[in-house]
């Protein structure tokens, strides 16, 4: 049974009003859910017909601090982050500088290859669709791990079916493709990131931690699932300054964490959405062409409707087929999910809450999107 109090409960307070005024039964519905699920912090964010209509930010940013949950806090919203890698890809296609599918080996600076198939290229865009057979088992915060000249064992990073035969979800091939982005570019990650998306969008946020203000962090909390007991997750906003002292483009990447690193605010993340909802275009500011934008969310795989750092769903809202991607790290959930016809979506973070089932959307998540779309856009 997990603890609550009344104490716990009076957090949820409203911290500001929405665009559409004060809604009892919205905001009803999301304290009902923050109870039911125990929730530490939420912000939810939803566009109707091209434009954000609601905001709401509900619980707290630290808890251990008593500061609420604001506009201004951001958060490190794990695989989220995949598509702004996914995005730069695009704009270096547009630059003529790479291809899908280019050898991934001849683009990240080392044999990429499945043993168990060392005549099949593993091409760029089976790294991105997460078709590439590579897998997690060894770790991915070092390229070192899948990298043969650096470890003998390289090979168990490599599942045994073939290359571009199915999904299997993979941190470990957006890390490899932040290396590639360094290595086509001379740009560090994190600043190719800000000079070519976040900037030209006017958009807070980054992968490093030290180019950030630390006061706007949110503390992410993992719920002990045997005790009910929240704990902040310290290691989510590390600075890894030794690491970065020493860094080595090209290959140094993970240390940023292209794959879950982006750290920003709920806000600005719908701000990013509505660009892909836009077909790369945003208050007439071109990020990448219609072509490539739709690229980025057409399916390549059908057991998960995966394209290239966004996925198709088709269960979250009854009738209605999004776009989008998740993320879950250090008890954090997040969601961006929107439809590019009607224009209309969603972005929801939580901060902390009690154990998700390990369904590919969690609970919360989909309730929450749902919520919006009842009271909202429908």
């Amino acid at each position: 049974m997990y603890r609550r109090s009344s104490l716990f409960i009076a957090l949820f307070s409203i911290l500001f009003a929405s665009t559409f005024g004060q809604q009892p039964a919205l905001e009803g519905a999301f304290q009902s859910l923050i109870e039911e699920q125990e929730i530490i912090g939420l912000a939810v964010v939803a566009v109707k017909d091209g434009r954000i209509v609601y905001k709401h930010n509900f619980g707290m940013q630290n808890r251990e601090q008593n500061i609420p949950l604001n506009e201004r806090s951001i958060f490190r919203i794990a695989s989220i982050s995949k598509s702004f890698s996914a995005v730069t890809i695009m704009q270096l296609m547009e630059d003529g500088k790479v291809s899908l599918d280019d050898d991934f080996s001849k683009l990240v600076g080392f044999t990429v290859r499945n043993p168990n198939y060392p005549d099949k290229i593993i091409t760029l865009r089976m790294i991105m669709s997460h078709t590439s057979s590579v897998n997690d088992s060894q770790g991915y915060t070092n390229l070192d791990f899948i990298n043969p000249a650096k470890n003998p064992n390289y090979a168990k990073c490599y599942s045994s079916f073939a290359p571009g035969e199915k999904y299997d979800y993979c941190n470990l091939n957006y890390n490899m493709v932040g290396a590639v982005i360094e290595r086509l570019t001379g740009e560090r990650f994190d600043m190719r990131i800000k000079n070519h998306i976040l900037k030209p969008l006017g958009l807070y946020g980054g992968y490093c931690v030290d180019s950030l203000d630390a006061s706007r962090f949110t503390v992410l909390y993992a719920c002990d699932s045997a005790t009910g007991k929240y704990i902040p997750s310290t290691d989510a906003y590390a600075p890894r300054r030794e690491q970065l002292a020493t860094y080595q483009l090209g290959y140094s990447t993970p240390v940023l964490s292209p794959t879950g690193g982006m750290k920003i605010s709920a806000e600005d993340l719908c701000k990013y959405m509505m660009m892909h909802m836009n077909n790369g275009t945003s208050n007439g500011i071109k990020i990448m062409s219609s072509k490539h934008a739709q690229l980025m969310r057409t399916k390549i795989t059908d057991d998960e409707s995966y394209g290239l750092a966004m996925r198709e769903s088709s269960d979250l809202i009854p009738g209605e087929v999004l776009k989008g991607h998740t993320g879950t790290a250090y008890g954090l959930y997040s969601a961006m999910f929107f439809e590019p016809k009607k224009k209309f979506g969603f972005v929801v973070i939580v901060s902390g809450c009690r154990p998700q089932e390990e369904i590919d959307i969690k609970l919360v998540l989909r309730k929450s999107m749902k919520i919006l779309y009842d009271h909202i856009i429908k």
